[in-house]
């Protein structure tokens, strides 16, 4: 890296910190902030129209590098959460992809990601002092469900997101009746997603739904190549044939 850039770059996150330290305060303030510009960019006070011009670029390329600076910083923290969450440092990686919403607030991968992070630590947050407490557990479940909803409401086909709502209502919040519409959307998107298939067919054997969990592990057991699956499939089919019986 050479001297040049180094200069550059710390000459702008100077003039950005100068910025943030005044921005706000007295209208003192504010002229010393108009001083500060001025002897910068070499701008006083322009009259001519060639003056104008060359003192609306010189801002502008202010602007464009305080952009440009804060867009990187945003790339930055995804890549670090990215990071940790590679490493199953979930904790860290929620924080981290936080940060970057800031940068990002209409990225659904970071929302989606959020979601992941948030229901790993659900399942880490035990009752450490035996209070009998569970409301951090559900703090987290439920900051994963309404990441995993901001994600498919910024992009309403994003099956990754439809797949983990699914998973979470199934599994941790123990409300199929809401995961269905979501799952069935995901598997309209991946047809022959067999483990969304299964935990779809799960969700209709426990609302009561069971014609229509017998139609998914049918659908498992004729596309599916893993001998395993197949088993699961019968094995599952008839229980929920018993219990259709039964009732």
């Amino acid at each position: 890296m050479n001297s040049l850039f180094v200069r550059r770059n710390v000459k702008v996150l100077i003039s950005i910190l100068l910025f943030f330290v005044f921005f706000g305060c007295s209208v003192r303030s504010n002229k010393t902030i108009i001083r500060m510009q001025k002897m910068e960019e070499g701008v006083s006070s322009p009259t001519t129209e060639a003056e104008l011009k060359d003192a609306i670029k010189k801002y502008q390329d202010r602007v464009n590098d305080i952009q440009l600076a804060n867009a990187q910083v945003g790339i930055w923290y995804k890549i670090l959460a990215t990071r940790y969450l590679d490493s199953k440092m979930y904790g860290e990686a929620l924080k981290n992809f936080q940060i970057a919403i800031q940068y990002y607030p209409e990225n659904q991968n970071l929302y989606y990601y959020v979601g992941v992070c948030a229901g790993y630590m659900a399942k880490a947050s035990l009752d450490y002092n035996a209070t009998g407490s569970t409301t951090e557990k559900f703090n987290y479940l439920k900051l994963s469900e309404n990441a995993y909803l901001r994600a498919i409401e910024l992009q309403p086909r994003y099956f990754r997101a439809l797949y983990g709502l699914g998973v979470l209502y199934v599994f941790e919040l123990d409300e199929c009746e809401k995961a269905i519409p979501y799952l069935e959307k995901a598997i309209s998107i991946e047809k022959r997603n067999t483990d969304c298939m299964f935990i779809l067919a799960r969700a209709y054997y426990v609302v009561g739904r069971y014609d229509d969990a017998i139609k998914i592990y049918d659908s498992i057991i004729s596309i599916t190549k893993s001998e395993e699956k197949k088993a699961d499939a019968e094995q599952n089919k008839k229980i929920v044939l018993d219990a259709s019986y039964a009732n």
